[in-house]
């Protein structure tokens, strides 16, 4: 079991949907809390709004990547390259999901059945890891907190 898988697990037992999950590994990375943003994560559980649609990791993923890469006050700017670290991201998770599940829905992934951390849980890890990478080749530090 990896090391984000262990770090996943907890969180999962605790309640968090994956798209909080995410939200929250980049939190906790930049030695932050924000339950408003975890919250907020929560409308993206289970396919957007528990409706089985857009899987929570695709989409928390994209939430994830925007406490690096979004506009967040009047005084910022949405930083150079997020419209391609966020489309890196989704052809990555594309790339990686639709070969075996057909598509990128929540119904698709866990074939229509209750959310699974098991099943989830190791595309997750991968989704978090390829976050970091992502970062990384950008030359973002995910443990300092964009600045205003």
């Amino acid at each position: 079991m990896s090391d984000t898988l262990m770090d996943i697990m907890p969180l999962a037992s605790r309640g968090y949907c994956c798209s909080q999950i995410l939200v929250i590994l980049a939190l906790e990375a930049q030695g932050l809390e924000d339950p408003a943003a975890v919250r907020a994560a929560s409308g993206l559980c289970n396919g957007l709004g528990k409706s089985g649609a857009c899987c929570g990791i695709l989409t928390g993923g994209c939430c994830a990547l925007g406490l690096y890469l979004g506009k967040g006050a009047d005084t910022e700017t949405t930083a150079d390259r997020a419209d391609l670290l966020y489309s890196e991201f989704v052809e990555w998770f594309r790339s990686r999901v639709v070969p075996d599940y057909g598509d990128v829905t929540c119904d698709a992934i866990l074939k229509g059945g209750p959310p699974n951390v098991s099943l989830c849980g190791n595309l997750l890890a991968e989704a978090w890891e390829r976050i970091l990478t992502l970062l990384a080749e950008n030359e973002i530090d995910p443990s300092v907190p964009r600045e205003a």
